[in-house]
Order: structure tokens, then C-alpha cells, then sequence
């Protein structure tokens, strides 16, 4: 027998008897079994991407970035935490001015440059935006500075009201980034999109995840949020806003209150009370959010709302 066929141990009784086959036989033994264990089908099917990543594989990956998420935070005593959100263009207020100062600068040089002029209104765009990166940096500040003396080093080992961002960069950045000021974990939950998202670099790394589907990111999102708070956005701030106005309009998720930064904003995108006047919703769903213009009157109103109900951590 050739060193390289020696059976181990395991296989002994198995192959005990190949040397007695015919060197035809042996050879086509070798042959087959080769081929068998190098076939699609042998592979063991946790083991089998092709197969995990076919059509037929998605309730198994549904199932996988559910229970992978759940897993880490039941693990690191993930109790309940504060949903951000918001438009991920937004710049910090030091950037935006430099970033406009730039623009202006070389439409100077070259004032009738048509690509200049349209960065130029982007760019006053975003200084005059750049305030709720501001706000949402210092909010989450005051959120995590609750949840570290809410959840003391020693003895309670729960955590409760940690910052909870959809991990890219703009407001989300700037979730994360006022947790990480004050040395608070925080949480990025990163989606898979057409063009690049990289997570921001002030997620916590033990909470840093990526999904593939939108729907297991919103049940993340909604599993352990005892607020959500909405700074101005486009589609994707109002997809996350208006699934959890009507969760929490048809009572099918937990009470919780819904901050929206900048009343100035959303009733220009959207026209609250027309949408009564029409019939389409009741009067008392305008109870459903809460406008406010300031980190403080964010967490205030979140603190309000929790102390009406007799939570614990503000009695």
C-alpha cells in the first residue's frame, strides 16, 4: 500500500482488505472515491456556500443574520437601546464650512464652472444642515451618559438605552460618534447596498454588524428600542419613520416615543394635518411623535414618556 493510502485508524475495517483487490479494481476505487468526495452533494450543507447562497438557501440565511445578532447582544446583556436615524449626507458643522469655503473659493477662479455652481448649492445645503449632525452627536452623548450610570462597571450588568444607528455615516456617524465621546459602547447595524457602505469608524467592534436583508435590520431595530429618534432625511429616514408610526399605530410592537428633530422640516415633507383632515388618519395618531428642537428636549421627552409608564430606571 502506498504511504499516502494508509487508512487511519478509523478506517481500518474498512479497508483492510484492498490490498487483495485487483490493481484494476484499486484503481478504480481510487478513482470513484475521489470523485465522491469531491462532489457538490458530499459537501455537509453548513458547509456548502454555493448551496447557502441559492435561492433555496435564503430561509437559512434569514434565519442566520437573525440569530447571529440576537446571540451577541442577549451575550453582552444588550437590554434595550435608542434608535438614530437620519440623513446619512449630513457633514459636521466644522467640515461642511470647509467644504463650502473650498467651493467658493474656486468658483472665484471660475465663476461660470456649471459643476462648481451646483456643488456650491450642495454645499450650502449642508452647512445649513449640518446642525443636526451637531445635535445628534451631543444627543447621544446625554443618552449614553444615562446608560453607563444606569449600568454601573460593577454589580448590574444589564444594559439599557445604548445608541443604535444603521451604522453608515452622516447622522448614523454621528450617533455612534457622541457614544464613543463619552466611551460608551453603541451599536451599527450596516446594510449591504448597491454602491459601497463602510461602517463608521466609531462603532463599538463587538457591535458592528452587516446584514443582507432590509427586513431582518428593522426587526433589529425594533426588537429592543425604547425610543426613535428621526433627524431629517430622504427615503430611507422615512421608510424607517413611517413603518414604526404604523407598528406602533396598530399595537404591534412595544409603547415607545417617536422624537422627529426639526419641525420646521418635517412639516414641509409632510403635511400632518391634511393627512387627518382626509380621513386617513385619526387626530390621536398626531399623539404617535413629538417634535422637538434640541438634544435636551429629545431626552427630556423621552424621559417623560418612560416615567409616565413607571419605568424603573427613572422612578
Amino acid at each position: 500500500m502506498r504511504p499516502a493510502d494508509k487508512p487511519s485508524q478509523e478506517t481500518n475495517n474498512m479497508r483492510e482488505f484492498y490490498d487483495y483487490y485487483s490493481k484494476e479494481e484499486q484503481q478504480f476505487r481510487d478513482r470513484r472515491e475521489n470523485l465522491l468526495l469531491s462532489a457538490a452533494s458530499y459537501v455537509r450543507a453548513f458547509e456548502d456556500e454555493k448551496f447557502l447562497n441559492s435561492p433555496e438557501g435564503r430561509v437559512y440565511r434569514v434565519q442566520l443574520e437573525v440569530v447571529k445578532p440576537e446571540t451577541i447582544l442577549r451575550v453582552q446583556n444588550i437590554e434595550s437601546t435608542i434608535i438614530v436615524f437620519g440623513s446619512a449626507r449630513f457633514l459636521p458643522s466644522d467640515v461642511a464650512q470647509n467644504y463650502l469655503q473650498d467651493i467658493e473659493e474656486k468658483l472665484v477662479a471660475d465663476p461660470d464652472n456649471k459643476t462648481l455652481q451646483t456643488k456650491l448649492r450642495d454645499a450650502q445645503c449642508k452647512v445649513k444642515f449640518a446642525k443636526y449632525y451637531d445635535m445628534a452627536r451631543e444627543f447621544a452623548q446625554i443618552v449614553s451618559k444615562f446608560n453607563q450610570q444606569a449600568t454601573p462597571k460593577s454589580g448590574y450588568r444589564r444594559h439599557d438605552f445604548v445608541v443604535c444607528t444603521g451604522g453608515g455615516p452622516g447622522i448614523m456617524e454621528a450617533g455612534n460618534r457622541g457614544a464613543h465621546d463619552v466611551d460608551a459602547m453603541s451599536i451599527g447595524l450596516n446594510i449591504i447596498l448597491p454602491y459601497e457602505q463602510k461602517p463608521n469608524p466609531y462603532i463599538s467592534n463587538e457591535f458592528c454588524f452587516q446584514f443582507h436583508y432590509f427586513a431582518v435590520r428593522k426587526l433589529h431595530f425594533m426588537l429592543r428600542a425604547k425610543a426613535m429618534v428621526a433627524f431629517p432625511g430622504g427615503f430611507g429616514t422615512f421608510d424607517e419613520l413611517f413603518e414604526g408610526l404604523t407598528l406602533r399605530q396598530t399595537q404591534r410592537m412595544q409603547q415607545l416615543p417617536i422624537i422627529l428633530f426639526g419641525e420646521e422640516f418635517w412639516r414641509n415633507c409632510v403635511n400632518f394635518d391634511y393627512l387627518v383632515e382626509s380621513g386617513v388618519i385619526s387626530p390621536e395618531d398626531l399623539d404617535l411623535f413629538t417634535f422637538v428642537e434640541t438634544p435636551q428636549q429629545a431626552w427630556d421627552a423621552i424621559v417623560d414618556y418612560h416615567k409616565a409608564r413607571n419605568e424603573p430606571f427613572f422612578m
